[in-house]
């Protein structure tokens, strides 16, 4: 229907990613306030468990594009197929992850359909029959709504974590729908060899526990004792912007408003003062421990523990007992 809000799911080696049903939970906000219903769409090859997959956080429908071509992503081979789908049934709003994979298929899709795009949104809601989307802008120092009043249908990227993951429930079904589309090999310009997998990207925003380092660890060599805790722990290694911009560590470490969402169960913040950008982008973590030699720092207000103390002293600390309990 063409008042239905869409969920674009994106996995890998046959399996889904789980944060793309994180997006079915705001989905089903959004079309309960359109009276209308939350709909999954997928493109690869045999996707029928990730179909049924998407049924269990809420979506009332799957449609599926489902080929040879599809098994490995390719932007272009996914963007046309996804195209297809979004003419066809031209769905109110559709939300995509704001991963490389969503932002490479929203951005194509919505060029060539000529629809409108709203990027890494934080925010959506329905107010007064209008979608509203909120996103950072300049540099992160400010959030702007954006209402789309002429390009419309609408697709927007949601960067990942900035809503809750919905309840599962196993018992829930719906219907399949299965579209036929067919890309010909000699129609691509593009040929994947080889996907290399990420250190970094040991998902940031997925992980569990995350220790993450800011100003306040002085350069390179605060990083490498936060990486020698986070290896202790079997955890991420993250940032602020200040050590982003300081050159100690890669932006894809970026937690903030202009870097990365994440929701750990712990979030170890380390010589991060607690500036309202970095804040925005991790204060949903379920434990936060912060570690500052200053009192008054801002993130101890926000903090589920504190410690007042240099992190040089302190960290080595922790690292020794967690290797004496975790017998490493």
């Amino acid at each position: 229907m063409a008042n239905d809000v869409w969920v674009y799911i994106e996995h890998k080696d046959g399996n889904a990613s789980p944060m793309s049903f994180e997006l079915l939970g705001i989905g089903k906000e959004l079309a309960d306030n359109l009276g209308s219903s939350v709909c999954a769409f997928v493109v690869g090859e045999n996707v029928e468990n990730i179909a049924k997959e998407a049924f269990s956080y809420g979506a009332s429908k799957v449609y599926a594009v489902e080929d040879g071509v599809f098994k490995g992503f390719r932007a272009e081979a996914y963007a046309k197929a996804a195209s297809f789908l979004l003419d066809k049934y031209k769905p109110e709003i559709t939300l995509f992850r704001a991963t490389s994979q969503g932002t490479d298929v929203s951005a194509a899709s919505a060029a060539s359909l000529g629809f409108g795009l709203c990027t890494d949104s934080i925010g959506i809601k329905v107010d007064g029959g209008q979608i509203k989307l909120t996103r950072a802008a300049f540099g992160g120092n400010y959030t702007v709504t954006v209402v789309n009043e002429k390009a419309k249908p609408q697709i927007t990227t949601v960067r990942p974590k900035a809503f809750s993951m919905p309840e599962k429930d196993a018992s829930k079904q719906g219907e399949i729908i299965k579209e036929s589309f067919s890309i010909a090999e000699s129609d691509l310009n593009t040929k994947v060899l080889e996907f290399i997998k990420s250190e970094v990207a040991l998902n940031l925003v997925e992980a569990d526990i995350i220790v993450s380092g800011g100003r306040g660890v002085g350069g390179d060599d605060g990083f490498k004792m936060m990486k020698e805790l986070a290896d202790v722990l079997g955890a991420a290694v993250g940032a602020s912007r200040a050590a982003v911009d300081s050159g100690w560590i890669s932006y894809e470490h970026q937690v903030g408003q202009t870097g990365k969402t994440v929701k750990p169960k712990i979030y170890i913040a380390c010589g991060i003062s607690g500036a309202i950008q970095h804040l925005a982008g991790m204060r949903t973590s379920d434990c936060i421990v912060a570690i500052n030699k200053d009192p008054d720092a801002p993130i101890f207000k926000n903090a589920s523990y504190g410690i007042v103390g240099d992190y040089k002293q302190v960290v080595p600390k922790i690292i020794e007992k967690f290797k004496t309990k975790l017998n490493k």
